[in-house]
Formats: structure tokens, C-alpha cells, sequence
């Protein structure tokens, strides 16, 4: 009997605090847009090298510049984010924008042609990608904040996080086609074309899905009082001590730093990847242009079935979430992923090509589990940080979040690009790679991803925001609400009794 009434009191998801089906969807269709631009743009840059003959090092590069950029624009939009008021709210304006001048840009960064040099293709691509990552900020910051303010329930953000997360799947169902696309020689003379025509299609559903979160979903702070920041310098200082403050919340910035270990090393090994399936699994193939073939569509199914499997990942995530905890929870699933690494040492068969699927239901448990519990904890943390500056700031808190992702991918594309040419990879002499290159490459694409995922779950075993905590730090952060709005509704009696006695 004792032991009973010790446990914990399991939450209820009150029915206020629940989101309507339409409102899930209608922000999961974002959630589409969000995640076809990263799915479709890491496998559609090998154009760069493998269909206009760029460096490695270069392509690496060209992927991690924008970033910096990034680092200036994502915060900057968050705060823009939380302190912008219209008639439309907070966030619908710039996601409306956004996704807008995010798709077309997309569309013209893969419009090139062949006959150029190296330089040219590096400076189109990189001032184009530059000109995209500023318009899709404004897109998906104020995206993911949206989602982080929809319900203050510590469960139901998990839920409206988990069903994001799985239609932000289904591009990746698709993604890893690309390259069988772009080759297939009785649609397009050759992938270079092939990459024309499929981002002017990418470009279209980034708009169309990207929108739909403007028009049709609600905003729960979108009468907030209007900020007093009159002058840029006030305006700076703003922005300056809400970028120190987000920094200074050290739960943040855990989930920050455990999510650019293993998103980053995920990014980093699907780099290697593409090369290992090319030329080490299919290292027999008589001709290049069968390695590729064989190898592309090795890639459309393995991807395909990731995703799938990441898609189950998500349902089962959300459930134990409920029954653990979102940080036990992760204490599973990522070790799961891990074993899933270490498998690809044994799916990389030349004799058996397809043995590589025993790999993929357990990496899904990385990325599966990975944003589905950690925007919905980075939610826990914002009703937190209200609590300790009686400020609600998810714009500021999304971007520096997402910047981390970003920030992984640039680390990503940066090292690997260079790692790529340490191995002593020469495009040049196509099948006929180095022994040692090949090794050092799985090596790379196993190692890398394991090491971040083991660094995170050390990170992530100090983070102390449970369940229970995170329902007290509500309930602290809803009673100075009301004490706020007493207080202000006596100030404006008060006020009103005051011009009575002076008119009369």
C-alpha cells in the first residue's frame, strides 16, 4: 500500500489544453515544407560534384557558409518573431513570407548549366543558397515557435510534435530518389537537367505546404501586449539581452548541444553513404554508369524503408513519452540507433547489397525519437524561462535551437567534405578507388554517427526537467499570469476612478 501512494500521480491531458485534429494537421503540413528543403538539398548538392566535376572540399564548403549566415539571421528572425504585432499575429506573416521567397530561391539555386567552371558553379550555388536560408528563416522559425506555444500540456506538445514529425517523414520517403531521378536517362539527358526540373518541383510544394500554417492555424499569445523597444538602439539592446538570456538557460542549452551531436552525425555519415554504396557495394559493377544506376536505386529503397521505419519510430516514441518520460524515453531509443550503426559495418555487402536494410529500423530510432522529444522539451523549457523573466519568447528559442541543427549540418558538410578527400577518394578514376579509401570511408560513415550519440546521452542524463517538474513550473507560470492580470485590471480601476475625479 505504501509503495502505491509513493508513485507519482500520472498527468491528465485536460480537454482545453487539447489540440484539434485540424490544427495538428494544418501545422504538419509545414512541418512538410520544413523538411522537404533539408531532405531534397543534401541529396540533389552531389549534382555539384558528381554532375559538374566540383571538389569534394568545395561542395563542403558551399554547404557550410550559409550557416554562418545563419548564425546571424535565425536569432535575429526569432526575435522579430516575438516582439512583431499585426492584426494577422506574431508568426502568420513571416511563415506566409517566408516560405514564399524560401521556395522560389530554392528553385533557383539548382538552375545551372553545364560548360562553366569550378568557380562560377561554387559562387551561383553559394549566393543563391545564402539568398535561401534567409528566406526559409523566416519561414520556419516562426513555424516552430507557433508549435511551441500551441498548448501548454506537457503530453500534448509530444503529441502535436510527434504527428509533425511523422508527415515531416514523408518527404524523406521520396528524398533518397533523387539521385535515381536525376539518372534516369529516359526523362532527363543527365542529372544536371534532372536537378532543373526537380527543384522547380520541390520549389512549388515548399510554398504550397509552406502557407497553409499562415492562413488556417491559431496563435495562442497573439494579443500580446506591444513591446516598448522606439529606436534601433533599443531595438538592439532588445535583441542582445534576449540572445544573452536564451544562452545563459543552461537546460537549453543542453538539448541545443545533444542535438547538433547526433543530428550532425547523422548528416556526417550520409555524406559518406552515397560514396560507399557507389563505390564499394557496387565496386564490381562492369561500367561507372552501372554502379550508379544499381547504387541509386540501392539508395531510393534503403531510404524509402528508413523513413517508413522512422515513421513507426515516431508512433512508439509518443507512446513511451507517455508511459517514461521524454528523457527516458531517449535514454532507449538512442542506443537503439547506435546498434544500427554498427550494423552497416555488416549491411556494406558487395555480395549482398540489400543486406544493408537490417541497419535501418534501428538508425531510425535516432532522428525518429530525436525532434519529437526535443522540441517537445524545448516547449517545457520556454514555460520555464517565463517563469524566470515573465517573458514568452519560443521565436528566440526556436532559433537558436534550429540553428544548432543548422550549424550540424554545416559541421557536417564541412568535415565531411574534407574527410572525403582524406581518404584519398579520386573521382577521376572512378571504380578503381584505394583499398584504403574505401575502408577509411565506412570507418568515417560508422564511427562518427556513434561517437556524437554516445557524447549526447551524457548530456542529456543531467537535464532535469521531468514530467512532475514541468507540471509545477506550469502552474507556477499560470498563477503569476493571473496575479499579473488582477494586478492590471486594478491599475486600469484605478485609472478610470482617477479621470472621473479630475472631470469632475
Amino acid at each position: 500500500m505504501e509503495e502505491s501512494t509513493s508513485k507519482p500521480k500520472r498527468h491528465i491531458t485536460a480537454l482545453a489544453d487539447r489540440i484539434p485534429f485540424f490544427q495538428k494537421f494544418i501545422y504538419s503540413m509545414g512541418a512538410f515544407a520544413n523538411t522537404a528543403q533539408a531532405a531534397f538539398i543534401g541529396q540533389m548538392a552531389i549534382v555539384l560534384n558528381l554532375g559538374l566535376g566540383v571538389n569534394p572540399a568545395l561542395v563542403g564548403l558551399v554547404g557550410a557558409i550559409p550557416r554562418i549566415i545563419d548564425a546571424i539571421s535565425d536569432p535575429i528572425t526569432g526575435y522579430f518573431s516575438d516582439n512583431l504585432r499585426t492584426r494577422w499575429g506574431r508568426r502568420k506573416p513571416m511563415i506566409f513570407l517566408g516560405a514564399i521567397i524560401g521556395g522560389l530561391c530554392f528553385t533557383l539555386m539548382f538552375q545551372l548549366y553545364k560548360g562553366h567552371s569550378e568557380i562560377f558553379y561554387f559562387w551561383y550555388f553559394l549566393i543563391f543558397q545564402i539568398l535561401y536560408f534567409i528566406g526559409f528563416t523566416c519561414f520556419s522559425i516562426p513555424w516552430i515557435a507557433l508549435g511551441y506555444e500551441m498548448t501548454p500540456d506537457y503530453h500534448e506538445r509530444t503529441r502535436l510534435q510527434g504527428a509533425s514529425n511523422f508527415v515531416g517523414q514523408l518527404p524523406w520517403l521520396i528524398a533518397p530518389w533523387c539521385w535515381a531521378i536525376m539518372h534516369n536517362q529516359g526523362w532527363f539527358p543527365d542529372i544536371v537537367y534532372g536537378g532543373r526540373v526537380l527543384a522547380v518541383i520541390i520549389g512549388a510544394v515548399i510554398i504550397g505546404f509552406g502557407i497553409l500554417p499562415a492562413i488556417f492555424n491559431k496563435e495562442h499569445f497573439q494579443n500580446l501586449p506591444k513591446p516598448d523597444l522606439k529606436g534601433a538602439l533599443n531595438v538592439t539592446k532588445g535583441f542582445f539581452r534576449g540572445a544573452f538570456i536564451t544562452l545563459k538557460c543552461k537546460p537549453f542549452l543542453k538539448l541545443c548541444v545533444a542535438t547538433l551531436l547526433i543530428f550532425g552525425g547523422f548528416m556526417c555519415a550520409s555524406a559518406f553513404t552515397i560514396y560507399v554504396v557507389f563505390f564499394y557495394v557496387f565496386q564490381n559493377a562492369p561500367v561507372l554508369d552501372q554502379a550508379y544506376a544499381k547504387g541509386g536505386v540501392l539508395l531510393g529503397f534503403y531510404g524509402t524503408f528508413s523513413a517508413i521505419c522512422t515513421m513507426g519510430v515516431i508512433f512508439v516514441t509518443t507512446w513511451l513519452s507517455r508511459k517514461l518520460g521524454k528523457r527516458n524515453t531517449f535514454f532507449i531509443t538512442i542506443p537503439l540507433s547506435i546498434v544500427g550503426y554498427a550494423l552497416k559495418w555488416i549491411g556494406y555487402n558487395p555480395g549482398n547489397p540489400y543486406l544493408l536494410f537490417i541497419a535501418a529500423p534501428f538508425i531510425a530510432f535516432g532522428l525518429g525519437s530525436l525532434f519529437t522529444l526535443m522540441s517537445s522539451m524545448v516547449a517545457d523549457v520556454c514555460d520555464l524561462d517565463e517563469l524566470t523573466t515573465s517573458t514568452r519568447r519560443e521565436g528566440m528559442f526556436s532559433a537558436v535551437y534550429w540553428w544548432m541543427v543548422k550549424l550540424g549540418i554545416a559541421l557536417a558538410s564541412l568535415i565531411s567534405g574534407f574527410l572525403i578527400n582524406a581518404t584519398g577518394f579520386r573521382q577521376e578514376i572512378g571504380l578503381a578507388q584505394a583499398s584504403d579509401t574505401l575502408l577509411w570511408m565506412r570507418i568515417f560513415d560508422i564511427g562518427i554517427p556513434i561517437v556524437t550519440s554516445l557524447a549526447a546521452i551524457l548530456i542529456i542524463m543531467t537535464f532535469d526537467i521531468s514530467e512532475v517538474k514541468a507540471c509545477d513550473i506550469r502552474a507556477q507560470v499560470e498563477r503569476r499570469r493571473g496575479e499579473r492580470r488582477a494586478a492590471e485590471e486594478e491599475r486600469r480601476i484605478e485609472e478610470e476612478r482617477r479621470r472621473g475625479e479630475r472631470r469632475s
